[in-house]
């Protein structure tokens, strides 16, 4: 009660203010302005407590700057000076006792300034500065305002010409001499309500069906329902108002343009059913029901919609009249204006229906963040909202893979897919990127440091045993400031995915790469191949030729592979082999190659090392049949070194005696001092060419290519860093060792030039074996002959015996 009262004392001695006129109030004052007129204060509370409302916006800034605009151009500096520090004491003011709408009070004091200051006659429907009309009217002789009653005088009043009933309907606007009451005056015969109903008369002769029941019928079709006139044509594939029902063509074409709606939102509710019912059959991914959800979603906002306009459609629509602006009911046109927006909003789901309907996973995903770049506001942030709901399957699939190496994809539709494979093949085999499923918000980079995050955490799980892997993602996942629970991650995020994955993978590979070389000591085994497989510890090599060489000279169907397991044994004791670590020698194994008929034990004895896991990733069965090949051919000079150093033991000049030389006929000592010095001339070219070769073997291949892997082995980050620089370490032995494709014509030159030396070294041992053997016989043959003849021995036969003996040895 004390604020009703305070309300109406308030109300007024404002009317009290506007009716008190400055010039003459400051001068004599009129005792009878303390009370004002009732009926002002009662219309002006009428006004005051109704809606109206200026036409203008609502911009507090924006008035106060007219104002003081407004007294800078009178001329009134200081009068704007002080109103503009008034307006910032009552502008920074707030709390109890302030007013919250500031704008309207400046508004309502530039009303009064302006209705004070000119003479202006306003037109029924305008206000000052789009506003609303001045309330009163002052009189040149007096202060009270004129507030006309009288609808006979009414018109003279105002100022309208006319006669008779016409000056109530056609009526001009005089100017006498200041602003007044704009009233408007009363239709005593019902002229204007009787040409209304006229007029909705000839509505209804007009057209079959009123527009209350259209309006109803556009709702049902809007809802995938027939209405009584609107039905679904399946011909046209939309919702038609026949030929046969009349109705204006401008109605016609509303009830077309609205039922597009009913069309669309027919089609979208049509895919979310369908999609729906392939639930229990596994049919459909968790993007594809994330996406039914969000449709479903923004369809159910769409319902509450309808569900308002329905109970306005309930109330009846008014004919064409001075209150038809307002009221709660609805008409076409209206629904135009309600439809406006989930026009847009249901058109674009019905083209994402369209895109997606084929699609799933990463690909649906991607499809839809496509048709998100959109310059409209409204659109995109309805895509926003909608891609939230169906990357969030997506984004949980790349944290569990990226955090737990959990790879939740029953549906295949993560860009990430598994095969099952041996633990040997997981790295290289187990885990691939699908092209198809990858989003277009996802890079390629980014998805490839996902994939190897994710196979990182299952290689050290399942391959080397490791479970402290969970630190390093738990510490990635603090680092970024995302949390390892579900729901961490989601669209719009792609900054802090990136983030994640990168601080997620490099603590992850760094780990990986200390189990690698510390607990499984890769450096060591890698060394340990260099040694062995490619011959590089030279007095275990020697030893193993020389202990295994007559076993591996008899046929290969003949050897024993136990006998040849022991031989090792032992060149590994008798050389520093021995000191080499225990696990490394047992990996040192004899392989026996398939062989063929006539096959010697040279050609299919051969090295293995036995890489368990998780070793075997880098040395797979390939890799190990590269060593293989390697191996084979510096076995095979290594055994041509061999053997023309065998050559050499024999061909020594020491071993044949001068005094041999002296008793053996001339014919026969030309001829084997000449094949001798041949054969050691031949020996020195193939000792030479093989000294050359296997220097460059040995040094400008095996050990350059060595310091090259390590140099790439210390600076590796992750295992593919090692697997690549493993790969091109082996691809260089090979390719320069002549073992490579390019090279296949000059690797068969060299192992028939091999088998040249082999067989010289044959020939040489027969020759020198003859010699040894004719030389040990010389003796006995020649007092044999003595013995026979006596003193009447022949020299010449003899020498024709001997020069036959010795030719029959060689």
């Amino acid at each position: 009660m004390e604020d009703d009262h305070r309300i109406q004392h308030l109300i007024q001695e404002l009317v009290h203010r506007l009716q008190t006129n400055p010039s003459s109030s400051s001068s004599s004052p009129n005792p009878n302005n303390s009370n004002p007129n009732p009926n002002n204060v009662k219309y002006a509370t009428r006004i005051l407590s109704s809606r109206m409302t200026p036409s203008i916006t609502a911009d507090e800034a924006a008035m106060a700057y007219s104002i003081k605009t407004q007294l800078v151009k009178q001329g009134k500096l200081s009068d704007a000076l002080l109103f503009t520090d008034l307006y910032s004491k009552f502008a920074s003011k707030t709390g109890p006792g302030s007013v919250n709408n500031k704008w309207a009070v400046l508004y309502l004091l530039k009303v009064v300034s302006q209705d004070r200051r000119t003479n202006v006659n306003v037109n029924l429907d305008s206000g000052f500065s789009g506003g609303l009309p001045p309330l009163f009217e002052p009189e040149t002789n007096g202060n009270l305002p004129r507030v006309v009653k009288d609808n006979n005088n009414l018109g003279q009043s105002l100022g309208y010409e006319g006669n008779g009933s016409d000056s109530n309907h056609s009526m001009k606007l005089r100017n006498n001499g200041g602003g007044g009451v704009l009233m408007v005056s009363k239709d005593s015969e019902n002229l204007r309500d009787m040409a209304y109903r006229e007029f909705g008369v000839l509505v209804k002769e007009e057209n079959n069906v009123s527009e209350e029941v259209l309006v109803r019928d556009v709702l049902y079709c809007c809802q995938g329902i027939d209405g009584k006139y609107v039905i679904y044509d399946e011909s046209v594939d939309g919702y038609v108002l026949p030929e046969t029902i009349r109705v204006s063509r401008p109605m016609r074409v509303m009830v077309r343009k609205l039922c597009e709606l009913g069309w669309l939102f027919r089609k979208v509710k049509e895919y979310v059913s369908e999609t729906m019912d392939k639930f229990c059959c596994e049919s459909v991914g968790t993007v594809a029901q994330a996406f039914c959800a969000a449709l479903q979603d923004e369809l159910s906002e769409y319902y509450k919609l309808l569900a308002v306009l329905q109970s306005q459609a309930m109330n009846p629509i008014p004919l064409v009249s001075e209150n038809a602006s307002s009221g709660n009911y609805l008409s076409l046109r209206r629904l135009l204006v309600w439809f406006a927006e989930p026009m847009v909003k249901m058109r674009l789901m019905a083209v994402l229906v369209d895109s997606c309907k084929d699609l799933k996973g990463g690909a649906m995903a991607g499809a839809i963040h496509v048709l998100a770049q959109h310059g409209d506001p409204l659109l995109h942030e309805f895509m926003k909202r909608l891609l939230r709901r169906v990357c969030s399957p997506l984004f949980e699939m790349v944290r569990s893979w990226v955090l737990e190496g959990e790879l939740e994809d029953i549906f295949s539709e993560f860009f990430v897919f598994g095969h099952s494979v041996k633990a040997e093949s997981l790295w290289r085999e187990g885990y691939r990127l699908h092209s198809a499923m990858l989003p277009s918000f996802i890079s390629q980079s980014l998805a490839r440091r996902i994939l190897r995050t994710g196979k990182s955490i299952n290689f050290l799980r399942v391959c080397c045993g490791d479970r402290s892997w969970a630190d390093a993602a738990t510490q990635a996942a603090a680092a970024t400031g995302t949390t390892t629970r579900r729901g961490g991650l989601g669209y719009g995020e792609t900054d802090a995915l990136e983030s994640l994955v990168t601080e997620a993978a490099k603590r992850i590979d760094k780990h990986l790469m200390d189990v690698v070389y510390n607990q499984y000591r890769f450096k060591e085994h890698c060394l340990a191949i260099k040694r062995y497989l490619l011959l590089g510890q030279g007095d275990f090599v020697q030893y193993l030729m020389d202990i295994v060489g007559p076993e591996l000279s008899e046929p290969a169907n003949t050897i024993s592979s136990f006998k040849l397991a022991g031989l090792l044994e032992s060149a590994i004791r008798s050389s520093n082999a021995q000191y080499d670590d225990p696990d490394i020698l047992d990996r040192l194994r004899v392989k026996m190659m398939p062989h063929n008929t006539g096959d010697r034990g040279w050609d299919v004895f051969s090295l293995d090392y036995d890489a368990r896991i998780p070793l075997n990733t880098v040395f797979t069965e390939s890799v190990m049949a590269k060593y293989l090949k390697i191996f084979n051919f510096l076995w095979k000079l290594r055994r041509v070194e061999h053997a023309l150093i065998g050559a050499w033991k024999k061909m020594k000049p020491n071993l044949i005696t001068s005094r041999f030389f002296t008793n053996i006929p001339k014919a026969v000592r030309f001829r084997l001092i000449l094949t001798s010095r041949r054969c050691q001339v031949l020996w020195n070219e193939m000792n030479h060419f093989l000294t050359n070769l296997q220097y460059y073997i040995m040094f400008e291949v095996l050990e350059v290519s060595w310091a090259n892997f390590s140099d790439e082995m210390e600076a590796s980050k992750d295992l593919d860093d090692l697997l690549s620089a493993h790969d091109k370490y082996l691809h260089s032995i090979v390719e320069k060792s002549l073992l490579g494709e390019r090279s296949q014509a000059l690797y068969k030159s060299l192992f028939m030039l091999f088998d040249l030396i082999l067989r010289f070294r044959s020939h040489a041992d027969r020759l020198y074996e003859g010699i040894y053997e004719f030389q040990a016989r010389y003796p006995y043959f020649f007092a044999l002959m003595c013995s026979f003849n006596g003193d009447d021995f022949d020299p010449f036969t003899g020498k024709r015996v001997i020069l036959g003996l010795f030719f029959s040895f060689l």
